[in-house]
């Protein structure tokens, strides 16, 4: 079911026949979220994965940061191995993404630390996703006192991926905000 739902956005990408300018953030800043986080690898949850990610939606659209979320997990996991967790990861980063691209023209992006917000929120939706998954896919029998041992589990990197998140996007925000911009208004990079 979680391949069938990244199929719609990989599909309308292909039917839109972009120009080699309009794919370009994509693979740039697919090619920079997976080198951080090999860089990172040392530092469980602290990647710059989802600070780019939501970077990319802002500045690119949704669908070009659903696409670049997806693609970062699934190229990032041929360095830490891939498994059934992959499909979850691509759909949990893309749709980061897909929602950062439909804040970007809200008033509820209008300023900084609002986006700051989103990425700590998104962060931990994102560990809840994971969770989820982890708990249906490996707990037996699913109650509510095994949902909570998941879920407390995986609490300290929810958290750490969150901060981490919210650190990178502190940094990098404004400044690569505007380079984004700009390169995409001076090369004419459509929106997906």
């Amino acid at each position: 079911i979680l391949p069938a739902a990244l199929l719609p956005i990989c599909l309308y990408f292909e039917r839109q026949r972009p120009r080699p300018r309009d794919c370009m953030p994509v693979v740039v800043l697919t090619a920079l979220s997976v080198t951080g986080r090999v860089l990172f690898a040392a530092l469980p949850n602290f990647k710059p994965v989802s600070a780019i990610v939501i970077l990319a939606g802002v500045c690119f659209g949704k669908r070009c940061g659903f696409l670049i979320g997806a693609f970062s997990a699934l190229v990032s996991n041929l360095f830490f191995g891939q498994g059934p967790w992959t499909p979850w990861q691509m759909y949990a980063w893309g749709l980061m993404g897909y929602v950062a691209g439909l804040l970007a023209n809200t008033r509820l992006f209008g300023r900084p630390w609002r986006v700051l917000v989103y990425g700590f929120v998104a962060s931990l939706a994102y560990g809840f996703l994971l969770n989820t998954w982890h708990l249906f896919s490996f707990v037996n029998p699913v109650t509510w006192q095994s949902a909570l041992l998941v879920y407390g589990a995986g609490l300290s990197l929810d958290i750490t991926h969150a901060v981490s998140t919210v650190i990178f996007l502190s940094v990098t925000y404004l400044p690569w905000r505007k380079e984004l911009n700009r390169i995409r208004q001076k090369y004419g990079v459509k929106e997906l």
